[in-house]
């Protein structure tokens, strides 16, 4: 008898879960870059608007979850109504939507103690696109993708508990520091508005920020990737609760960031000097106790960020195995912890990799990352729509086809040049390696396998 996912997870959990994958170190590390292209009224916009847009995709994966509770996620939706190759196809590039963000956070553990330890950088190993990797960042990163690891193939229950604490952590830290902001700051630091002046600047400031909403705000649907593992007599209404609060959550706590650092510091000159959020407030305070504290809620942010993207991508992978779509040793799993192993194998080993390669080339990576989970998302929408047909209710039509334009919005301004911030040359080289990739695990498949789909085959409803 094969072994199965453990089930042990409660909506507290799933929130962390959600919540967590979405919120990871940006609001630290490239605030300035959010202000230059938008400055503090259009990236408040800018993330107010995406989240308000990305509601009936988050609606409409909780109505799919509810009903499909499958790790495959949106392999499970599209299996049920298009051909073979779309459904490894939409899996496929979801698993780089999560899987880009772990090598991410093993290169950003160095930056972060290094902004909290200054002097940390010793030993200088070599240098990639004019960016020095030291060994001391890259020991730190691999400690953490080991870490990591370890925790996830402990089991599905430590990954929650370990979620739970790093989400409710940064929740924390961000309360203290967001309070003392407001009672410090000045609105005239918010002065001018917009990065670019007049209506039509107006306009494009808050688009430029749009392009990265979709990337920031990845990590609503990873609930969906555990849905197999609720804890027995679990309301499956609990998933849609879920996924709706984290991305309330995600959207709000990004516009108070971005008002709150620009509240307290003027971010013209947050923006020419390349300053994060933590020297902001060092400044702005003139005390590095609010820099050290915000730089270990960005630290447990992180943590919380890299597990549940780990999560999500390994769950994927398995389903991908599970379903004979990819190498079917990618979905085993362990007996004793109820574990994918040797997915979890896989992806520290790719994330351990990624470290090596410093941030510079990761970057077009996770630009793919925005286009990648647009396309998921317009995939499980549309799945959606064709599984219940008119049956739906209209209310539920109208949220899946609301969403699946958001998702095919998202994917044109990626892709279409003449909008701002569409994709370049190291982009589109970026997709076009993991499409081969991909490619290759499609053809290396079994010949012959179980469809070894979902839990569940009802029809949204």
């Amino acid at each position: 008898m094969q072994p199965a996912l453990r089930r042990t997870l409660s909506t507290v959990e799933y929130f962390t879960f959600g919540f967590g994958t979405m919120i990871g170190v940006g609001w630290l590390v490239v605030i300035d870059d959010w202000l230059g292209r938008g400055g503090p009224a259009g990236a408040m916009l800018g993330f107010l608007i995406g989240g308000i847009l990305l509601l009936p995709v988050a609606l409409t994966y909780g109505r799919l979850v509810r009903e499909i509770p499958d790790a495959g996620a949106e392999v499970a939706y599209a299996e049920r109504v298009f051909p073979r190759f779309w459904s490894f196809a939409a899996g496929w590039v979801m698993v780089l939507a999560y899987a880009i963000v772990c090598p991410w956070e093993a290169v950003a553990i160095g930056n972060l103690l290094a902004r909290a330890f200054p002097g940390i950088d010793k030993f200088p190993l070599y240098e990639i696109s004019g960016r020095t990797i030291y060994a001391t960042r890259l020991v730190a990163g691999l400690l953490l993708t080991g870490c990591i690891a370890w925790v996830n193939y402990r089991g599905i229950r430590p990954s929650g508990l370990f979620q739970d604490v790093t989400t409710f952590g940064l929740i924390l830290a961000f309360a203290i520091f967001t309070a003392l902001g407001f009672g410090r700051g000045d609105a005239s630091n918010w002065e001018p508005l917009f990065a670019r002046p007049g209506g039509l600047g107006a306009v494009v400031s808050v688009v430029l920020v749009l392009q990265i909403v979709p990337y920031f705000m990845t990590g609503f649907e990873s609930i969906a990737k555990a849905s197999e593992e609720a804890k027995p007599g679990f309301d499956p209404r609990n998933f849609a609760r879920a996924i709706a609060a984290a991305i309330v959550a995600g959207g709000a706590f990004y516009f108070l960031v971005v008002a709150v650092v620009s509240y307290v510091y003027p971010w013209r000159e947050i923006v020419a000097e390349g300053i994060g959020t933590e020297l902001a407030f060092e400044r702005a305070f003139g005390s590095r106790a609010i820099a050290q504290l915000i730089l270990l809620g960005a630290i447990l942010s992180l943590f919380k960020v890299f597990n549940g993207n780990f999560v999500a991508a390994t769950r994927l992978a398995f389903a991908l195995g599970r379903r004979g779509l990819v190498h079917t040793s990618l979905g085993r799993l362990d007996r004793r912890t109820g574990t994918p192993a040797v997915a979890i194998s896989l992806l520290a080993a790719v994330t351990a990799a990624g470290a090596f390669l410093g941030d510079a080339l990761l970057v077009p990576f996770s630009e793919v990352g925005a286009l990648a989970s647009g396309v998921g998302w317009f995939s499980a929408c549309t799945a959606f729509l064709l599984l219940g047909g008119k049956a739906q209710p209209v209310r539920h039509r109208v949220l899946a086809v609301s969403g699946a334009a958001v998702a095919a919005g998202i994917v044109l301004m990626k892709i279409v040049p003449v909008v701002p911030g569409s994709f370049g040359v190291p982009e589109w080289a970026a997709f076009a390696g993991w499409c081969v990739l991909g490619l290759t695990f499609w053809l290396a498949r079994p010949k012959r396998s179980g469809t070894g789909v979902g839990v569940a085959s009802e029809v949204p409803s």
